[in-house]
Parts: C-alpha cells; sequence; structure tokens
C-alpha cells in the first residue's frame, strides 16, 4: 500500500490481510522493493492490480500450476480488458501475455511505468484469463491517471531517444515481454505516433468491431500517445 489515504488498509486488514507499506516512486523501484523486502508466505506469488479480477477457473489453474511447475520459475498468462460493459477483444492487444505468478526471487522489473518483467529462469503459460476493468472509476479517471503516465512514459521515450535502445533482434524474439518492449522502442522513434495508434487499434486491430467501445477506446489511447 502507497500510504493511502482512504480506507484500502482498513478494509483488507478486516478481510485478513497483511499489509505492508511505501511510498510511491515509480514502478519498478515499487514491485522490486516488494520483492526483496517482503517475507512471502508462500514460495510463488499471484500478481494483481487493483483492476484486475481472479476468475474461480483461474484461481484453480494457478493452484494446479503451483503445486506442479515443473522446472518453470514463472508463469505468464492472458488478459481481457472491458469498457462499456464488453470485452475489447479487437481494440485491445490481445492476446498480451504477462508475468503474474512467479517465484520472487527469480524476477525483476525494469521501465518506471508499465514495467517489464525480467525473469531468470524458465517461463510457462497458463490457458486462463485474467479480467481487466481499466474503466472501473470513470473517463474522467483514467485520463487523470494516464495524464500521470504520460510523464513517465516521456522520461523512457527520452532513454531510448538517447541510446538506450532494444536490439533490432529482439523484434522477433520468442518471449512475449522481450519482444514487446523492443516494439515499443521502435514504436518511440516513429513520426505522428498518435494518429498510428489510432490506426493501428481502430484499423488494423478492427476495434471498429468493437462498436462505439472501440471507437471510443482507441481514441483514447491516441490521446495517451499525444499526451507522452
Amino acid at each position: 500500500d502507497s500510504c493511502s489515504t482512504d480506507r484500502t488498509v482498513e478494509i483488507a486488514q478486516a478481510r485478513g490481510a497483511r499489509v505492508v507499506q511505501r511510498r510511491f516512486d515509480d514502478w519498478s523501484q515499487h514491485q522490486n522493493w516488494a520483492l526483496r523486502q517482503i517475507d512471502f508466505r508462500n514460495p510463488w506469488v499471484l500478481y494483481l492490480d487493483a483492476d484486475e479480477r481472479c476468475t474461480p477457473e483461474l484461481a484453480q489453474e494457478v493452484c494446479r500450476a503451483a503445486a506442479d511447475p515443473g522446472d518453470c520459475v514463472a508463469m505468464r498468462l492472458r488478459r481481457k480488458d472491458f469498457y462499456m460493459g464488453r470485452w475489447l477483444r479487437h481494440a485491445q492487444l490481445y492476446p498480451t501475455w504477462l508475468v503474474r505468478m512467479f517465484r520472487p526471487e527469480r524476477l525483476h522489473y525494469e521501465r518506471l511505468v508499465n514495467p517489464i518483467a525480467v525473469v531468470d529462469g524458465k517461463v510457462g503459460e497458463l490457458r486462463e484469463h485474467l479480467l481487466h476493468y481499466p474503466f472501473s472509476h470513470g473517463v474522467a479517471h483514467w485520463m487523470a491517471r494516464h495524464n500521470r503516465y504520460s510523464d513517465l512514459e516521456a522520461i523512457e521515450k527520452l532513454k531510448v531517444s538517447g541510446g538506450a535502445r532494444a536490439r533490432w533482434s529482439d523484434v522477433f524474439a520468442r518471449d512475449p515481454n522481450v519482444r514487446r518492449r523492443a516494439l515499443k522502442d521502435v514504436f518511440f522513434r516513429m513520426p505522428a505516433r498518435p494518429l498510428l495508434k489510432f490506426g493501428y487499434y481502430y484499423l488494423w486491430r478492427r476495434g471498429f468491431l468493437d462498436g462505439r467501445a472501440g471507437l471510443t477506446y482507441a481514441t483514447l489511447q491516441s490521446f495517451y500517445e499525444f499526451l507522452i
């Protein structure tokens, strides 16, 4: 908990949670601190954001994977994003694979915002999905939050402009996390990025098949790129 001022800690403790607090600086430092300082109860960690939900089917698969992980030290899974009551199957980057289940001693995070999980060891895959509700507090909240994120993304862009770039060969990497980071570096160096992002989400990804939700989401993503 990032020293919140609402009833987050009270509610969590009432439900039996053990709460650890630290003031937020940036995503990767915050999460890396947690990985190294928290005495986790179990050898495996399942990481969820506040606007994500774990389905009963995913919970069962997680327990099976933790009981018999083979030689894997982390698991990646897919996420379904929802807006206006529907799954953004086309207007999002589905399927985006995220490393969310892991042995904490075998992982660390990089990037100030939208951090990338770097795993020391073999990564397996889960078939069930996380459910993601990024607009659960409304569009205004989403825009205010992404305006803050845009500052950190701008810093990451300056790193790329200064020469801290992923290898070109990583664009074709088998690991989705490595490939995603390399593609983001390439995108940072392209002109007219807001227009390109709208065209990619709405036309190339066929976001128009998601109706009004797809159009609105593609527009918001384009505006986020403009803020960066």
